[in-house]
């Protein structure tokens, strides 16, 4: 919660849930990767707040972009970011939207197996790929395992196949996992990482660049290591597998760029217990999975939820959202502790939401509207 957002808040009311997005956490977040990771290109992972003003302030403070798909592509350049800035990293594609974006000038292209490779090489000619490969996400808050990426000793095929299509065969890249507290996670996949790079070279293709992926974390109710922190243990894990000739390197940050730039203000509709002897209270929201908060499924990314009334009693509750749908139901393994005092229209502040929640929000199950996006 910055100043900006308490004063946007308080000279704005409105009702239903809304989100605001703080521009100069962004800028400072962008600029601390900057610092962390010198000699790393930033491509920031479009897909976790696409905001036209925070696209545009990334692309005015140089950053590239990573992009899941054409509309994404089309957004990043709409903000004044040039093809050679963007990256289609997504490794599942329809064959006409990697023409679309080759029709754009997108030359930049993940791929995780040979038939992926294949559709870039008919319809990108002479485009780069790097191949994604599967890696541990142990730790990680929101894994990212098995539906992306391929084994490492199935990249080096992989990449020896686009070679021979005419594809240059640019590198690897790998994910280990989003909100990620643990920065040496990291050395085993670079670890892996270099043997396919050794594995290629004895076949004469030199690979150039290793994508770091994204796992940048936002602080939520558990302190993380900084960013500084970070970009220290990945580069002692570049020097240990590659010695004194360290690939160049992307990283993909979204979660860790605008996470903890958002609050979402919301209301609570109603306060209930199941039984009378209940030690639980149930509150229920007027935001909810469907709303936003999606990332709230099986308890895995826990909010920090502040309210005004936050230093007297408090007491175990279950958080709920309010649609019809028996799964909304935001955290109940592990209850919240919230004041006795919260009633029916109490605002409630739900922080470090600026990553992942208005895109995931639905156009109108039960007939909610999409969350309300605000970025100052």
């Amino acid at each position: 919660m910055t100043d900006r957002i308490k004063e946007f808040l308080a000279c704005n009311k409105e009702d239903g849930p809304r989100l605001v997005v703080d521009l100069e956490v962004v800028r400072e977040n962008y600029l601390g990767f900057a610092k962390a990771l010198p000699d790393t290109r930033v491509f920031y992972a479009v897909k976790a707040n696409p905001a036209p003003e925070i696209l545009d302030l990334l692309a005015r403070l140089g950053s590239c972009f990573d992009a899941a798909s054409v509309t994404e592509i089309e957004q990043a350049m709409a903000a004044g970011a040039t093809p050679e800035r963007i990256s289609y990293g997504n490794t599942i594609k329809k064959e006409k939207d990697i023409a679309r974006a080759y029709e754009l000038g997108v030359r930049l292209f993940a791929v995780d197996c040979e038939a992926e490779a294949e559709k870039v090489a008919r319809a990108a000619p002479g485009s780069k790929v790097f191949c994604r490969i599967l890696c541990a996400c142990a730790g990680a808050e929101w894994p990212l395992s098995r539906k992306f990426g391929c084994a490492p000793e199935l990249a080096a095929k992989v990449l020896e196949r686009a070679h021979a299509l005419g594809l240059v065969a640019h590198g690897l890249s790998f994910h280990v996992g989003s909100q990620q507290p643990n920065p040496r996670v990291w050395d085993g996949a670079l670890k892996a990482s270099a043997a396919v790079f050794r594995e290629l070279a004895e076949r004469g293709i030199q690979l150039a660049m290793i994508n770091l992926g994204g796992g940048f974390p936002a602080r939520y109710l558990k302190p993380v290591p900084g960013v500084k922190t970070y970009g220290q243990t990945i580069f002692r894990a570049l020097r240990k597998h590659f010695g004194n000739r360290i690939p160049e390197t992307i990283i993909e940050p979204g979660r860790g760029l605008v996470g903890n730039a958002g609050v979402i203000e919301a209301e609570v509709v109603l306060v209930s217990r199941k039984s009378d002897d209940d030690p639980r209270r149930w509150v229920y929201l007027d935001i909810g999975k469907f709303n936003g908060l999606a990332e709230t499924m099986d308890e895995m990314i826990r909010y920090p939820i502040r309210t005004d009334r936050d230093d007297e009693a408090m007491s175990p509750c279950v958080v709920a959202g309010p649609t019809c749908d028996s799964v909304d139901v935001l955290y109940e393994r592990e209850p919240y502790l919230l004041p006795v005092s919260l009633e029916i229209g109490a605002k409630v502040l739900i922080e470090g939401t600026g990553a992942y929640t208005a895109t995931y929000s639905s156009v109108g199950f039960n007939g909610f509207p999409p969350l309300k996006s605000y970025v100052i």
